[in-house]
C-alpha cells in the first residue's frame, strides 16, 4: 500500500476552491443577515460524511502539524466519537456526537476543515451530473431567517455548490488518475479519516517490481 500525498500543486487548487467556498457562504450570510454568533446549537455535532480521498489526505496534512500529544488526544476522542456514533446506529438513530476536532467550540484543525463543514449553515443548492437540482435549506437558525424574510424558502439567496464540488471531483481525479473508479470509495466520518490513518491505495505491480510501464 502507499499513502496518497497531495502535490504543492493540487495543495494551491484545494485553498483556492476553500476560498471560493467562503466567499460564496460570505456573501449569502451577508444578504440574510445570518450570523453563527450566540447560537445555542453547535453544528460540529452533526453528522456528516466525506466522500474524497483529497480531503481524506488534506485533512492529514493538518493533523500531522500537530504535536504528539495533541494527536495522540484527538485519536483517543475519534475513537470515542466511532463508538458512540455505532451505539446510535445499532438503535435505528442517526447519530449526534461532538466531532473530536471541537475544542469549546472551534476547531482544532480550523484550516484544514473539509468541505461539508464550510458550507454547511446558509441555503445552497447543488446539480448533480443526471440533471437533479439538489437544494439545502441550511442550518434551523438560517431557515428561521428565511421563513421570516421570504414567502417562500426559494426567494432566499443561497450558495451555488456545484462548480466548487466540480473542481473538487478534478482535484480528485488528478490526485487519483485513471484508476480512481477502481479504488473503495471514500465514505467516513472525520473520525474514521483520523483512527483509519492517512489514506492508502494498493501499489501497483510495476511499482513492486522497481520498474515502469512500457510507454
Amino acid at each position: 500500500m502507499k499513502e496518497v500525498v497531495l502535490t504543492d500543486e493540487l495543495l494551491a487548487e484545494i485553498r483556492k476552491i476553500y476560498e471560493a467556498i467562503e466567499s460564496g457562504y460570505d456573501e449569502v450570510a451577508r444578504a440574510l443577515k445570518f450570523s453563527c454568533d450566540g447560537c445555542p446549537d453547535n453544528c460540529c455535532d452533526s453528522y456528516f460524511l466525506h466522500h474524497t480521498y483529497t480531503e481524506w489526505a488534506y485533512l492529514w496534512k493538518g493533523f500531522r502539524e500537530l504535536d504528539e500529544t495533541r494527536q495522540q488526544e484527538l485519536m483517543e476522542r475519534s475513537r470515542q466519537y466511532i463508538l458512540d456514533c455505532e451505539k446510535a446506529e445499532a438503535k435505528g438513530e442517526r447519530p449526534q456526537a461532538m466531532c473530536p476536532l471541537n475544542d469549546d467550540g472551534r476547531c482544532t484543525l480550523y484550516v484544514h476543515r473539509l468541505m461539508v463543514c464550510r458550507t454547511h449553515g446558509v441555503p445552497a443548492s447543488m446539480r448533480r451530473p443526471d440533471g437533479q437540482t439538489l437544494n439545502f435549506p441550511g442550518c434551523f437558525r438560517c431557515q428561521k431567517i428565511v421563513k421570516k424574510k421570504f414567502v417562500h424558502g426559494s426567494q432566499a439567496p443561497h450558495m451555488e455548490r456545484t462548480q466548487l464540488l466540480q473542481r473538487l471531483v478534478g482535484v480528485e481525479r488528478e490526485l487519483m488518475g485513471e484508476k480512481l473508479h477502481l479504488y473503495p470509495r471514500v465514505k467516513r466520518t472525520i473520525a474514521q479519516m483520523l483512527v483509519t490513518g492517512p489514506p492508502t491505495i494498493p501499489t501497483l505491480h510495476c511499482e513492486r517490481n522497481g520498474s515502469l510501464p512500457n510507454v
